[in-house]
């Protein structure tokens, strides 16, 4: 990706300051969602590290995970999955705990989600400190899924969460990133 694209796609970013809590800067994508060009270009760059790759299924964790990874799926010719909050699903279920940069919460899967074996990548739109994103995978293991890697729009850096899933041996790729928190 160019610096001019990425330059873009980091302008396409709405910053909103003190949310959800004082000394946080949130990195809001739907503006870059409602920007088409912008949209179009993230997906591409998301997409073009597997375009013409085997991909069986994109994991998208909600929220914004399920926007990206519907669009990343229909790119790919891959299912989706969704990878939802507590309670979401309706049918058989893993579930697991993990830890938010604010708080805890957990997060479940359907069982039959993914065959074993089955090529999946996990998207979202920002990693932080990774918990959500290594939960996720870990429940794709779990259910027999071989993650092959882990997508982002946006990286905040100095948060490591990327170098968590990385631990996990999970590439991770991201388009921009972000100082701060």
């Amino acid at each position: 990706m160019t610096a001019t694209i990425s330059r873009i796609l980091k302008d396409a970013i709405r910053t909103i300051p003190d949310y959800p809590k004082p000394g946080v800067e949130f990195r809001d994508i739907t503006t870059l969602l409602g920007d088409a060009w912008a949209f179009r270009r993230a997906i591409d760059e998301l997409v073009q590290p597997w375009a013409g790759a085997k991909i069986d299924k994109v994991a998208g964790i909600e929220a914004r995970g399920f926007i990206l990874g519907g669009a990343l799926a229909h790119q790919l010719s891959s299912g989706f999955v969704p990878v939802r909050k507590k309670g979401k699903l309706p049918h058989d279920t893993v579930r697991i705990a993990y830890s938010l940069e604010y708080g805890l919460d957990e997060m479940e899967i359907h069982k039959d989600a993914v065959k074993p074996g089955e090529k999946v990548i996990v998207v979202d739109d920002l990693i932080a400190t990774g918990g959500t994103a290594e939960a996720a995978v870990k429940l794709l293991r779990e259910i027999g899924a071989d993650v092959l890697a882990a997508v982002f729009v946006i990286d905040l850096p100095v948060l490591k969460g990327a170098d968590k899933i990385r631990a996990l041996g999970v590439p991770v790729h991201t388009l921009v990133s972000f100082d701060g928190h």
